[in-house]
């Protein structure tokens, strides 16, 4: 019996949960959410900055999808359907336009290995030349001679 009245509990519990998230509002969308993802097709400029003809009928036919309660998403597909991929702001993620997404982090990545390859090279290349042409490397002292003609020429000039 105890058994019964707990199954009966948590079938309960969950019916009212199951009633809450059904009833659970859908966020709305604004115009200015989708206005910041989609551009206009005629200016090639984002739709939120364009002020010719047809971004006004856009923002109109956006309104009109806002008011049917058509979420982003679906406002943005009855937007490619009306105007084509290219009025996404953002490519989407598949095909070529993958290489949107892909070839600029690897061209840092390749560009940053080139640079650690190739620096200590660079940086013993010139160590060695300079030891070659007799010169003095960076950090090296000072003989007596060259110091005290150096404080003299200082003291001199101060």
């Amino acid at each position: 019996m105890t058994r019964r009245l707990l199954m009966a509990l948590v079938a309960c519990a969950l019916l009212a949960l199951a009633g809450t998230a059904a009833a659970a509002p859908v966020p709305r969308t604004s115009l200015s959410d989708v206005e910041d993802e989609v551009m206009c097709p005629s200016c090639h400029e984002p739709l939120a900055l364009a002020q010719s003809p047809q971004a006004i009928a856009e923002r109109n036919f956006i309104r009109t999808l806002i008011a049917q309660g058509q979420t982003k998403a679906q406002i943005k597909q009855a937007l490619v359907g009306q105007y084509g991929p290219e009025v996404l702001a953002k490519p989407p993620a598949s095909g070529f336009n993958l290489t949107v997404y892909i070839l600029p982090p690897a061209l840092l990545t390749v560009g940053i290995a080139l640079l650690v390859y190739t620096l200590p090279r660079w940086r013993a290349r010139t160590a060695a030349r300079a030891a070659a042409a007799g010169t003095p490397a960076a950090g090296a002292t000072l003989s007596a001679e060259d110091a005290r003609r150096l404080d003299e020429d200082l003291a001199r000039f101060s």
